[in-house]
């Protein structure tokens, strides 16, 4: 376990699934339907309405957190998954927020986390009666408050860094960007099968999954911290070799890290000559 002064970011995934029982509460309270047949109604409606079952992260519980340890210099420190082999919701939630605080509040960094993870983990919160008043800080200055969405010290999402803040569509999501640096992005599992491997019995396959977005969130910060001129690209490379050797040295152990360094691309810069081309005059 990383030291708690050393810890400077929290990279996190989240994976959930329908509360059946919820969801026949609030959506179908005069039908009588059990928990199973209101998730899968309101599954199939979603896929009429939209073409995908994705719920809204205000009827789903989270089966699956993976946590990045990482370094103020950006250096990977460690990469778990919440209350592993049980996976509670209620005890993956505690345990997030309980170990927010004990690394004293790092900078969350995620993928859409602004519109997906961080709502679960806030309404989780609510359900379970855990107190956030350091997260949810809302007398304090409007810039001061961590759930600002312009305040990168509490929370760097790369959804919102890539496509404006909104300005703009991030077409491709975390998946392009991964393989744009030469990573897997989404290889074997994808979160539209959450629900099903859950119900099947499959916990640990989302959790591995959960491991892998959380790698290539990862490497995908890394890069940003290259575009935005806090590390040069040399540096890069090497914290990403460190990465990988770090990842090799526990593939034994973990199956998802063996499928992620399977999956691994290669990434070099281009030439010299090809990166360097006349200027506008």
């Amino acid at each position: 376990m990383a030291p708690a002064s050393s810890v400077q970011y929290l990279i996190f995934d989240v994976e959930a699934v329908g509360d059946g029982d919820l969801i026949s509460r609030v959506k179908y309270a005069s039908d009588g339907l059990t928990g199973p047949e209101a998730l899968r109604r309101f599954r199939d409606e979603l896929i009429e309405q939209t073409g995908r079952d994705v719920l809204p992260p205000t009827f789903v519980l989270p089966i699956s957190v993976a946590v990045a340890k990482v370094s103020a210099d950006f250096q990977l420190l460690d990469l778990a998954v919440l209350d592993e082999p049980k996976f509670r919701p209620h005890v993956i939630t505690h345990g997030f927020w309980h170990g927010w605080r004990h690394y004293g509040r790092p900078t969350l960094v995620t993928f859409n986390g602004r519109g997906y993870d961080l709502p679960v983990l806030e309404l989780a919160a609510f359900r379970y009666g855990i107190s956030l008043p350091d997260w949810f800080n809302t007398n304090a200055p409007t810039y001061e408050q961590a759930r600002n969405r312009y305040n990168k010290t509490s929370h760097i999402d790369m959804m919102d860094l890539f496509g404006n803040f909104g300005a703009s569509r991030m077409t491709g999501g975390l998946n392009l960007l991964a393989n744009l640096i030469g990573k897997p992005g989404k290889s074997g599992i994808d979160g539209s099968q959450v629900q099903d491997l859950y119900d099947s019995g499959h916990s640990l396959d989302v959790n591995n999954y959960c491991r892998c977005d959380v790698l290539d969130t990862y490497f995908v910060f890394l890069r940003s911290r290259v575009l935005q001129g806090q590390i040069p690209l040399s540096r890069e490379q090497e914290l990403v070799e460190l990465a990988r050797k770090w990842l090799e040295e526990r593939a034994a152990a973990v199956p998802a890290f063996q499928h992620y360094l399977s999956e691994w691309g290669d990434w070099s810069p281009p030439g010299e000559d090809e990166r360097v081309a006349p200027g506008i005059e």
